[in-house]
């Protein structure tokens, strides 16, 4: 079979791909809907997933809506099982941007591409006992729902097409692109506990210009309530008065933590044109958002010695208050030149993470603190400029070669700004700490200003060498200017055995280069650490020191390398012509010198207390390329589309995932020889092997009938296990069922009512001894499906 002449595309072969059904309520499409579709990435006429040599899944706008949720990530959650984007509560700046990750991997192990084009990183690192701590992510809930056409997911390495950070995987979000027309959409709801109240405001429109030109706009403004699922504390809260307790101990108020989902606002803008110029096209997007968080940090007991009863004579919870604000810019021209498609892009974009506190004193002034401070933040920048070029070339067997080339620059920046000095100062009154409670601010020392860049060159071939089998192969070279080159390979090709049925197969290299955050990020701030014994959680000043820093390089911790990676995946596809569609792939990943953040490591440590010398931490943590890792997993997903005759159209499909991380090696500084269980406890080995579940599934089905679509969705979260101080603690499976009901008016106006968590489930609790007095219900730190129970949910949508 020849391969016809395309419309050639930047960047991957890993994505030749087209739109099946491989999630829950995925859309299966016959030929004619799927020449209409240009996945990003592919080399070949858009094909069926079971034709890639990858394993795939392709969301579309309809199932996202369908899922009545309202922030992207968490959709994906509910329609990818390999998907993981659990709830934190009380983890600083992560209730704000929360970390998500592909194949249990972490958060940076997955590469996000809007259009085909990268995607900058978000400027917070993760620090507080989340997932993927030590971590930074792209933020998805940044840019607008509706913003998106749908959205690919490659299960698969792929660092020699895109460079680094795509280890695990690679989501794209492709953007409408439509020439007229738009919609305007409204959406609310709330739990069943009456609160996490939400509404959201959405619109796109498709503006048409000169002969060939379009614009499509989409915005959106989301505002949710907090919700708060925090047991009463029962403490002893004020102090006696004259060996008697206090009256006011008797109407204290008692459920004074706030546990759940912060409030936040969010405002986001996008904006996508394309032009045909003469034989080529312009092309340029861009979008802003900014939002506005708010969450609580751990309650000050009026009676705590950190608190001024003369500003708090009831005690206070600090108020955590960080202001989120992304921008970037695309702007590309695709051209044909000498037989050669070509595509020259570059982009900017960057993400700002500033923290207020409020509700909150610095307890070192006295009874004349201010009540609220800027605390400082980081702002990360990353410019890239990419050409690209595609030809066929005559081949054997009277076939095509599809030759594939580019090189690219990234420049990376980071800085960190200092915060009031209100928010970090110690004014000595009473000896109390310093600094505002909540979120220290960053000091003098914490803030920096540095930059790194790269150049990739990577080259790619790809053959449908017979009906039957076709191949591909890319080979990728990086040079970075703080840690030298590193070179990735990928093989790839799948075989058709037999009518309908075909296996697959990749092997690859990859790797992660360290992010900037990892490279630069330091502060001093108060962390509560867990009594071995008690549970009981102590305040302790820690230090974050970069690699830069005096203290760290004392250590022989040397400079941070790439993390590099070996997969190899084998895969089994079944396209039925009765509408049945079938995926099982196996994998296999294995990862070296993954960086972590360190435990904290005490002063009671004379070497640590010699190196940290006049500095205010009592502590000592630090990144550092410690673990060896294996991941491996497989992941099925079955689609079937039938139609009723008068009784209307149903949608099946089923998908499950189980996977499996190993650590094969720990490895630490020399000079730390010993303290392995310091700088890599128990509790961060089982956060890197466990706290995923290790199994998910999806079954969903939707049936149209007239004018109403009904969806049913169920997930199940397998077991995972959590780890604390006082020992590791497994959380059982759970069954989340959704339902939805749309009603066509018309053409134009729809309506659709719904509830997710229908059953009102809520994860295991806590061991009591982990609790916090009872305070601590559920697993604040890594809930896979969160624990604010049911939610019900109604959408108004007009198309014009």
């Amino acid at each position: 079979m020849m391969i016809p002449k395309i419309s050639y595309l930047a960047s991957s072969l890993g994505l030749a791909i087209a739109v099946s059904a491989p999630t829950v309520f995925a859309q299966q499409v016959n030929d004619a809907d799927v020449e209409k579709i240009s996945v990003i990435g592919s080399r070949l006429s858009v094909r069926s997933a079971t034709e890639s040599t990858a394993p795939v899944d392709i969301i579309g706008v309809a199932e996202l809506q369908a899922t009545g949720m309202t922030e992207t990530a968490r959709a994906l959650q509910f329609l990818v099982p390999s998907f993981n984007f659990p709830t934190s509560s009380i983890t600083d700046g992560s209730d704000a941007v929360r970390p998500a990750s592909l194949r249990g991997l972490s958060p940076d192990h997955t590469l996000v591409l809007i259009n085909g084009k990268r995607r900058h990183g978000s400027a917070l690192v993760h620090l507080n006992g989340t997932m993927g701590r030590g971590s930074s992510n792209v933020d998805l809930n940044a840019i607008p729902m509706s913003a998106i056409k749908r959205i690919e997911i490659l299960r698969d390495g792929a660092a020699a097409q895109y460079g680094s950070d795509a280890i695990a995987g690679v989501i794209n979000l492709v953007l409408k692109d439509n020439m007229s027309g738009g919609e305007i959409s409204l959406n609310g709801g709330q739990t069943f506990d009456d609160d996490g109240e939400q509404y959201k405001i959405s619109s796109s429109q498709g503006i048409r210009f000169a002969e060939d030109g379009f614009a499509t706009i989409s915005a959106e403004y989301h505002h949710k309530n907090k919700t708060n699922r925090a047991g009463l504390d029962p403490r002893k809260q004020y102090a006696d008065i004259n060996g008697q307790p206090d009256p006011r101990e008797a109407t204290a108020n008692r459920l004074n933590h706030s546990v759940g989902d912060a409030s936040f606002e969010n405002l986001a803008l996008m904006v996508n044109v394309g032009y045909k110029l003469g034989e080529g096209e312009i092309y340029a997007f861009a979008d802003i958002s900014q939002r506005k968080t708010q969450s609580g940090a751990f309650f000050r007991l009026p009676s705590d010695a950190r608190n001024i009863p003369e500003i708090y004579p009831d005690g206070f919870l600090p108020e955590i208050a960080p202001e989120t604000n992304d921008h970037a810019i695309t702007l590309g021209y695709k051209f044909e030149l000498a037989d050669w498609q070509w595509d020259l892009s570059a982009n900017t974009g960057a993400s700002r993470y500033q923290y207020y506190v409020n509700n909150s004193l610095n307890a070192s002034l006295g009874p004349t603190s201010p009540t609220s401070a800027y605390a400082g933040g980081m702002r990360n920048n990353e410019q890239n400029l990419n050409l690209d070029a595609s030809k066929l070339f005559a081949f054997v067997n009277d076939s095509d070669l599809v030759v594939s080339g580019g090189v690219s620059y990234r420049k990376n920046s980071y800085k960190i700004f200092q915060g009031d000095e209100l928010s970090y100062q110690n004014y000595g009154y009473q000896n109390k700490g310093a600094g505002m409670q909540g979120f220290g601010g960053f000091t003098p020392a914490s803030t920096v200003d540095e930059s790194r860049n790269n150049v990739g060159v990577y080259v790619e071939v790809e053959n449908q060498l017979t009906e039957q089998f076709n191949w591909g192969a890319a080979l990728r070279q990086e040079h970075y200017s703080d840690f030298g080159n590193n070179t990735s390979w990928k093989l790839a090709g799948r075989y058709e055995f037999a009518p309908n049925w075909a296996i697959r197969s990749t092997i690859n290299s990859g790797f992660r280069a360290p992010s900037v955050q990892q490279l630069y990020f330091s502060n001093l701030s108060t962390l509560f650490v867990a009594d071995p014994i008690t549970g009981v959680l102590n305040p302790v000043e820690s230090g974050t020191f970069n690699n830069t820093s005096p203290v760290v390089k004392a250590l022989g911790q040397g400079e941070l390398k790439a993390e590099e990676s070996r997969s190899v995946s084998l895969g089994l596809t079944y396209q039925g012509d009765n509408g049945v569609t079938f995926t099982l792939d196996g994998y296999r990943i294995d990862i070296d010198d993954r960086i972590i953040l360190t435990g904290s490591v005490s002063r009671a440590n004379p070497v640590i207390d010699q190196l940290l010398g006049n500095n205010a931490a009592q502590s000592v943590r630090f990144f550092t390329n410690a673990v060896d890792s294996r991941t491996q997993g497989v992941e099925a997903v079955v689609a079937y589309q039938m139609s009723l005759a008068e009784y209307g159209d149903v949608k099946l499909s089923l998908s499950a995932q189980y996977s499996d991380t190993d650590i094969k090696q720990i490895k630490v500084p020399s000079l730390l020889g010993g303290l392995e269980q310091a700088l890599f406890d128990d509790v961060e080995k089982t956060r890197l092997t466990d706290a995923n579940p290790k199994n998910s599934f999806s079954a969903g089905i939707s049936h149209t009938y007239g004018d109403f679509t009904t969806n049913l969705r169920l997930n199940r979260f397998g077991p995972y296990t959590l780890g604390y101080a006082t020992g590791n603690y497994e959380f059982g499976a759970k069954t989340i069922a959704d339902i939805s009901v749309n009603y066509a008016v018309n053409s134009q106006l729809d309506f659709t009512l719904g509830v997710n968590n229908l059953f009102d489930t809520y994860p295991d609790e806590q061991p009591v001894i982990n609790q916090f007095n009872g305070i601590f219900k559920y697993p604040n730190t890594n809930a896979p499906f969160g624990f604010n129970g049911g939610y019900y949910f109604a959408e108004a949508r007009y198309t014009f």
